[in-house]
């Protein structure tokens, strides 16, 4: 499976400025090889290289022969997409590095990049999880700048673990007040979340409302603070759900909601929290850690599941009567309703693996 490590590059004031240089000519030369191929639509790689690749050398000299292969090979990477619009490139995207350009020294925690004042030797710094990464290290890296730090991505193609022989279904029901809730009972509360989207939100529209300089810088530094908290709670919930299921020798059931966005309606005052919901994030990083931990996810068909009695089986919408409580009408069961769904996404899970294999869910 293949994972990305991040690293933090620390170079000096010169380095940087050469980074820079190095970045923002080499995606010019990428919008002046997307307009070769828009042109002559000429949009695979190998068509495009021939086309262009000795005009392109003699039109940045600056730029060594490799990165002229790499910037050709992003055009048409580009392009693969769809073919309706010609495609341009920001002067301070993220450029592309292979082998040929980019040596990795994880032990002494530094590499030599190429640019356009030559090799430099730039030390970096990441946690133990991503120089652990590091060592698994395969193919092409990107070179990346955000809000003024520069950050290096490398692909790392990690061994999967052996698929385990699963006992049992551990449901997971997902929502928005209770981020998730498994089978077992345990609640995983989304009320920090709602908290801080709140509060970044009052603060967003108090200092666009304000439009000074300041605001505006202010603003810069709060841009993707919220959905950084986000992700980082995602990855807590999905870990301590993996490790459950491991744990416990039971594959995880999930519901399929694919679309559910526009099978749904919400009141006006809840539009801005049903948006916010990172539901599919959330189900990517449980994919991921489980498939590293040999653990089988399966997705169920979520029609009713909330509506439909863990106990009797009967389905009736009277059943959940609020968000947060479940009284069967037929059988008196009472119970919260968000692990109610859970324990029948693990019924229905069991009850179709018995005729149907157990899928994974893609990984990110």
């Amino acid at each position: 499976m293949k994972l990305i490590a991040q690293v933090k590059l620390l170079p000096t004031e010169q380095q940087a400025d050469t980074l820079r240089h190095t970045m923002e000519l080499a995606n010019e030369l990428c919008n002046y090889l997307s307009g070769h191929a828009w042109d002559r639509k000429a949009f695979r790689q190998y068509d495009l290289h021939k086309l262009a690749y000795r005009d392109a050398r003699d039109e940045f000299p600056e730029l060594s022969s490799q990165i002229v292969v790499r910037c050709i090979a992003r055009v048409a990477d580009a392009y693969k997409l769809d073919r309706k619009a010609k495609r341009k490139f920001r002067p301070l995207s993220a450029i592309t590095y292979d082998d040929r350009i980019l040596s990795w020294y994880t032990d002494k925690q530094a590499v030599s990049i190429w640019t356009t004042a030559g090799r430099a030797k730039i030390q970096f710094a990441c946690g133990d999880r991503q120089r652990e990464l590091l060592h698994c290290r395969q193919g092409q890296s990107d070179l990346i700048l955000c809000k003024g730090t520069w950050y290096l991505h490398a692909v790392c193609n990690v061994e999967e673990a052996g698929p385990c022989d699963a006992s049992g279904f551990l449901g997971i029901d997902l929502g928005i007040v209770n981020l998730a809730t498994d089978s077992d009972g345990e609640i995983y509360p989304g009320d920090v979340i709602e908290e801080k989207r709140r509060t970044y939100s009052h603060r967003r529209h108090n200092l666009q409302r304000k439009g000074t300089k300041s605001a505006k810088r202010k603003l810069r530094d709060l841009s993707g603070k919220q959905a950084s908290f986000q992700k980082t709670e995602n990855h807590r919930i999905s870990k301590c759900i993996v490790t459950k299921a491991k744990d416990t020798n039971r594959a995880i059931a999930v519901e399929n909601l694919t679309g559910i966005r526009q099978r749904i309606t919400v009141r006006k005052r809840q539009r801005a929290r049903h948006a916010n919901w990172s539901f599919y994030q959330l189900k990517q990083f449980l994919s991921y850690k489980a498939r590293l931990a040999g653990i089988p996810i399966v997705e169920v068909d979520p029609r009713h599941t909330s509506q439909a009695c863990s106990v009797c089986g009967c389905v009736n919408r009277s059943n959940r009567r609020t968000q947060a409580s479940f009284s069967c009408t037929s059988c008196g069961f009472s119970a919260s309703a968000d692990v109610n769904a859970a324990v029948n996404i693990a019924a229905r899970a069991a009850s179709t693996s018995q005729t149907v294999p157990v899928t994974k869910v893609s990984a990110p």
